[in-house]
């Protein structure tokens, strides 16, 4: 019988690693394959059904598309689901004949034993761990990961894609809203071959690594062994990201990386989600702020470290007021990227059972995103999407750091001002990058003064000219004419001692006239000069 795993990812640079997994530590024959959300259904039909057994590794992010090709699949098939996104809701997709087997959690011996099953009907479904089928649920058995076998071999394009590494399973907090809570044996791999595995893939040219431990610290000899070989082994452009807990780091160690590490090479991903305390008591969260903020400060006190923080909107006991408060002092650490993302209620977890306790509502397909509870409404949901959006769009993006955090040190209510900005995207609809910066220019024109606003505008333009390598399309209002242009550019060369000819500058550059101000932009082949000027 021809067997098929199907990883289907949310883009091309995310591959599939639990699939592989699958095919490493199957004695059978097993093809593996891989396509997006974007790909069609007809295409990804055509290609699977021509199988007999046909795993599919479910998400949050793609169980909708893998419930629409099951139902048209061949009848004759066993399809065979596995992952987080049903590990917790198996009689759903049993009941409603989507599948004849759901593999829990982990799967690499319970897939091998379940082909031997099917295929050679050998031994009896009874015997096979983490397994549901018509007749029920098998038993709860962890893998002996020291003895299964990686599959890092398996990666293909790792110069392209996203490298993800496992050194550990299982989370030691338990999280009401997170699925990683439900597996409290925290196992770890052989530090040494998930060394030497990591070194092999650097020599494949592989750049950018993300580690799937839920708590990367939580084994401090390991989190500090490894952050040493990477220290020694890195190439110039690695990046290695981690899910760390912030307040489990200790100060010496922050100050080792600040020390040893150079600038980007380690990126940490810290879950802040609220700061208010009965929030985080409510779903099992023994969070220090003091000490986490500490930390933060410690680790963007030196600017090596690239930090990324997560809130989340919709926890029991955080209403609209509450999250305000909690996303103004997140902000106010001035974070690389802050993601305002929004409660899911997902399956298995504490709070999924405890969702009528504090009468939550959500979309009821995937990804589950809350609607309502008795502290949030569902206006000031919408709200906090208002304000992610425009967040996302100015904050987070890479265009704008230097003017937005100008911006940000001037204004009483950092969350206000988002919120603000983000009814105006709602009625301007920017779509080019250029429309972008001519609404942000125009909305901040209305809440400062003018000194205020003509050094943000000066800020702005500087932000828009340095991330462009050729020259770009203006989107202020220009005030010069040509021979004014001509005329300042010749005083500017004389003055200033510019190297670049006349005719270089006539050719390549733009001349941006200021409050009290000029700024050059040269831009000639793959040189850019950028310069402010005082007024002549």
């Amino acid at each position: 019988m021809k067997t098929l795993l199907v990883g289907i990812n949310a883009k091309y640079i995310h591959p599939n690693l639990a699939i592989r997994l699958l095919q490493a530590n199957t004695k059978f024959d097993c093809d593996i394959v891989e396509f997006n959300i974007k790909d069609s259904i007809e295409d990804i039909y055509n290609y699977v059904n021509k199988y007999d057994i046909i795993g599919f590794s479910c998400y949050i992010w793609n169980i909708e598309l893998i419930k629409q090709i099951i139902k048209i699949i061949s009848k004759d098939k066993i399809i065979i689901l596995g992952g987080p996104e049903v590990s917790y809701n198996a009689e759903y997709y049993l009941n409603n004949n989507l599948c004849s087997y759901v593999i829990k959690n982990e799967g690499e011996e319970s897939f091998d034993k379940l082909l031997d099953y099917i295929i050679n009907d050998n031994g009896h479904v009874n015997d096979i761990p983490n397994l549901y089928y018509s007749g029920g649920y098998t038993f709860d058995k962890h893998v002996d990961i020291k003895k299964s076998n990686m599959a890092y071999n398996k990666l293909n394009d790792v110069k392209n894609q996203i490298v993800y590494i496992e050194t550990s399973r299982g989370c030691p907090y338990h999280c009401g809203y997170c699925m990683a809570s439900l597996d409290n044996k925290v196992r770890f791999f052989d530090i040494e071959k998930i060394k030497s595995e990591i070194l092999t893939l650097i020599n494949k040219d592989a750049k950018v690594f993300k580690f799937l431990d839920r708590t990367f610290n939580a084994n401090k000899q390991n989190f500090l062994s490894l952050i040493d070989f990477i220290i020694q082994n890195h190439r110039k452009n690695n990046s290695f990201q981690f899910e760390i807990t912030g307040d489990l780091l200790d100060e010496d160690v922050i100050e080792y990386i600040n020390t040893k590490a150079p600038k980007n090479l380690f990126r940490f991903e810290i879950g802040i989600q609220s700061t208010n305390i009965k929030s985080n008591r409510a779903v099992g969260r023994i969070q220090n702020n003091e000490k986490l903020f500490k930390n933060i400060r410690l680790i963007q006190d030196k600017g090596v470290i690239d930090l990324h923080l997560d809130l989340i909107a919709g926890l029991p006991y955080e209403d609209y007021n509450s999250f305000i408060n909690t996303f103004n002092e997140v902000l106010s650490l001035r974070p690389k990227e802050l993601q305002l993302g929004f409660l899911k209620l997902l399956h298995g977890t504490s709070l999924y059972k405890e969702k009528d306790k504090y009468n939550y509502k959500y979309s009821l397909c995937a990804p589950y995103e809350i609607i309502e509870n008795d502290y949030m409404s569902p206006k000031d949901i919408l709200n906090i999407h208002i304000t992610e959006e425009a967040f996302e769009k100015y904050y987070n993006s890479i265009y704008y750091k230097n003017s937005i955090n100008n911006v940000l040190d001037k204004i009483p209510n950092a969350y206000s001002f988002f919120y603000d900005l983000g009814l105006t995207i709602k009625d301007k609809k920017p779509r080019k990058l250029e429309d972008s910066f001519r609404v942000l220019d125009d909305y901040i024109k209305t809440i400062f003064d003018n000194t205020l606003y003509n050094n943000f505008h000066e800020d702005l333009i500087m932000d828009y000219l340095n991330y462009y390598n050729i020259k770009p399309k203006a989107w202020w209002k220009e005030k010069l004419g040509p021979k004014e242009k001509n005329s300042l550019l010749r005083q500017i060369k004389t003055l200033y001692s510019i190297d670049y000819s006349i005719d270089e500058l006539y050719k390549y550059s733009m001349i941006i006239k200021l409050e009290n101000s000029f700024i050059l932009a040269v831009y000639k082949q793959d040189s850019k000069f950028i310069k402010k000027f005082q007024k002549i």
